[in-house]
């Protein structure tokens, strides 16, 4: 059991903050949504932890373990399909996706481990499911420092390389 929490875990963790730097950088650059579209979107974003509620209806028909896959899979799915909708209705709706997967994992995952697990192993295995979070971002500072270094991003005309700085692009 531990496993297959692990393994939503992380991957609802990286859906969540692959969207975030997808978003921000998406809603800037490509979609051009203005402060008050960024400011909408954001806002719905966390209407679906406000119906968190909404989980017990579907518990009544689905298992816990399904119900935590699948909003695994919603919340990847809406970081994936954010990047293809570049104005503002798509964006708030693969955002709601998004949050509506991540908000209902975290209610689930919280019922399973206090399940599967007794009270003395229970706090240990929720602080290693928590600590994937700073190995995470860790790793996603590599990752980024690594690709500054092999990749030349252009940027609003200028070309970013971490040899020669800032300058015009070719």
């Amino acid at each position: 059991m531990y496993f297959f929490l692990f393994l939503l875990t992380l991957g609802t963790t990286l859906g969540y903050q692959g969207w975030t730097l997808l978003y921000t950088n998406f809603a800037v650059e490509s979609a051009h949504l203005s402060a008050a579209d960024n400011g909408l979107v954001q806002s719905l974003r966390e209407v679906p932890g406000l119906l968190g509620f909404l989980i017990i209806p579907i518990l009544l028909v689905m298992k816990e373990h399904r119900v935590a896959a699948i909003a695994a899979l919603a919340t990847g799915l809406g970081t994936a399909l954010t990047g293809f909708f570049p104005s503002l209705f798509p964006i708030i709706l693969t955002t709601l996706l998004m949050s509506f997967g991540f908000h209902f994992f975290e209610a689930v995952n919280q019922s399973l481990l206090l399940q599967y697990f007794d009270l003395r192993t229970t706090p240990l295995v929720m602080g290693k499911l928590r600590g994937l979070a700073p190995r995470r971002l860790g790793l996603r500072l590599l990752l980024l420092r690594l690709s500054a270094v092999y990749v030349h991003v252009p940027h609003r005309g200028r070309v970013v390389c971490p040899d020669r700085g800032l300058g015009p692009a070719p």
